[in-house]
Parts: C-alpha cells; structure tokens; sequence
C-alpha cells in the first residue's frame, strides 16, 4: 500500500460519522423505501394537506395514510398542525424538500 493510499485512508477515516449517526441515516433512508411514504412525501412537497385529502389523492384508505403519516411524523419528516377537527401536514422543513426533489432529479438523468 503506498503511502498516499494510507494518507487518503487515515483522512477518510477521520471524516466518517461515528456508527450511531450512519445507523440514523440509514433508518431515514429506510423510511424513504417505502412508495406509499414517497407518495405522501411528495404530495406534501407541493401542499400542506388532511388525511382525507391525501387518502383522496393517493385512493387509499384514511387509515392506511394514517398509519403512514405516523411514522413519517415519528421519523421527524412531516409536521401537523389542528384546525378545529382536522388534522394538516405539511413537510418538517426544506431539507425533506431537497431529498425529495433530488431523488427525482436523479432518476431523471
């Protein structure tokens, strides 16, 4: 092994995240694994939306989208917000936005 092979290795090693925080990603990227979630995702990349109307877009059971939108919200991905009795999501932030619009982008190319 050359030394600049080495070099490059021990400066690598030095940039990775400690284990927990690559176990963490590859927990989002699962959530991500998911067409139903993805669907959801980018339904409410373009709106806040209810249960109803994602249940309604995606022609899917309201508490099938239910089931979804818990987990979405649990892996920290989506927010709601209560107005009277329904129930509105919407994306956590601008970076689920991101992952999402360059996902697409990337399988376009």
């Amino acid at each position: 092994m050359s030394h600049n092979h080495e070099a490059i290795i021990k400066w690598v090693e030095t940039q990775m995240p400690k284990e927990e925080s690559l176990y963490d990603l590859a927990e989002l990227f699962r959530i991500f694994g998911d067409t139903t979630r993805i669907r959801i995702l980018y339904a409410l990349s373009k709106n806040e939306l209810c249960v109803c109307a994602v249940a309604e877009l995606l022609n899917m059971q309201h508490s099938a989208i239910s089931h979804q939108l818990r987990v979405l919200k649990q892996a920290r991905l989506v927010n709601c917000r209560r107005e009277g009795k329904t129930v509105y999501y919407s994306l956590a932030d601008s970076h689920v936005g991101t992952i999402i619009s360059q996902g697409m982008e990337h399988i376009s190319e």
